[in-house]
């Protein structure tokens, strides 16, 4: 762990304690969503019966892009985690919020696996030997052009306040749904996410927590620290790919794809996190907007061990029954970076911005 000294400000303290702001609606389910959760007097089984309508008319992939769609899950499983600003808590198991969301789930999950399916991701474990190989082969650096290697060497300031805009609504509450594995695990498994997960909350220092040093690097670049500040311009895919953390995370029978999940964060994390803070340097930017990156290559290159050997490894051979999912929630992991990339990349070459809109 760097011993670089971080002070916290005010603000800084407040982030880490805030709720999701209620955001502007994206379509019929996350209007009549959003008017429920601010007090209107819709009525809830009008959005349960909307949100069934919207997921039956999903095929394919279609529901990863859809702004609706997405928004909808997010505060759904928003409600969760932190909140939602001025939401009572009773509305976290709200039957019909939970039916409607069970409705959004199911399109979600088929195109999540079919994503999968179509970029020959996911592979067939053998035994738990090889659940470990194939993780390592799967997450394996690729010799090819990346983003972090153009954000290490050619991207601008204005590119990485986008980078860290879209990537804000995860790291700024970094590690609470891959936590929710702990008490799902037991034995050597659930010791390996305990320490994992420690790092990750800075070992009970709130100055050294991971979503700490993230919202230092968000000030340095002169953006706001608040937990979801920039809900309203992120688009589908950034949502889609928050999405499918929470998805796994809130489902028992997905807990091996939660931690396959995990293992594929710890080891594709240390070298692009190099490419970054190297960036950050290249656009003269400070230690303190760097930390974040610079922790992580030293953290990740211990925790893919842990994760990849002593959590999945270990897992199945617990029950072997898990290694089929902790792949496929490995596979999705990358999957959904790949489609964030590639929407961000794809955005910057056509000249355009990656967002729906300037956080400005």
């Amino acid at each position: 762990m760097s011993s670089t000294r971080i002070d916290l400000t005010p603000s800084q303290a407040l982030a880490t304690g805030t709720r999701m702001p209620i955001p502007s609606a994206r379509g019929q389910v996350s209007e009549l969503l959003i008017a429920l959760l601010s007090g209107s007097d819709a009525n809830p089984a009008a959005f349960t019966a909307a949100a069934r309508s919207a997921a039956g008319e999903h095929d394919g992939t279609s529901i990863v892009f859809d702004d609706d769609a997405q928004l909808s899950l997010t505060l759904l499983y928003e409600l969760h985690l932190q909140g939602l600003a001025g939401v009572p808590d009773e509305w976290e198991w709200n039957l019909d919020l939970l039916a409607g969301r069970a409705a959004l789930e199911s399109s979600f999950e088929a195109a999540v696996r079919s994503i999968v399916a179509s970029r020959n991701l996911e592979a067939q474990p053998l035994d738990a030997g090889d659940v470990v190989s194939q993780l390592w082969a799967m997450t394996a650096p690729s010799t090819g052009p990346s983003m972090s290697k153009f954000m290490a060497t050619d991207a601008s300031a204005e590119q990485f306040e986008e980078v860290l805009i879209h990537r804000s609504l995860n790291q700024l509450r970094e590690s609470d749904v891959h936590t929710l594995g702990i008490p799902r695990l037991a034995g050597a498994p659930k010791a390996a996410l305990v320490e994992v997960q420690a790092d990750e909350y800075g070992g009970g220092r709130l100055e050294r927590m991971h979503s700490t040093l993230f919202a230092n690097t968000m000030r340095e670049l002169g953006l706001s620290d608040r937990y979801a500040h920039y809900l309203d311009v992120v688009p589908a895919v950034t949502l889609a790919s928050l999405n499918v953390l929470s998805l796994f995370g809130f489902h028992r029978r997905l807990l091996g794809a939660l931690i396959g999940h995990l293992c594929a964060v710890e080891t594709t994390s240390s070298l692009p996190s190099k490419n970054y803070s190297a960036g950050l340097r290249r656009l003269g930017f400070s230690s303190r907007a760097t930390l974040f990156y610079d922790e992580h290559v030293e953290a990740d290159s211990v925790h893919e061990q842990i994760a990849v050997r002593d959590l999945a490894g270990k897992l199945a051979e617990q029950d072997p029954t898990m290694g089929s999912d902790i792949l496929f929630g490995a596979a999705s992991c990358l999957a959904f970076d790949d489609l964030l990339a590639e929407h961000i990349t794809g955005c910057w070459d056509r000249g355009e911005t990656s967002l729906r809109s300037s956080p400005r």
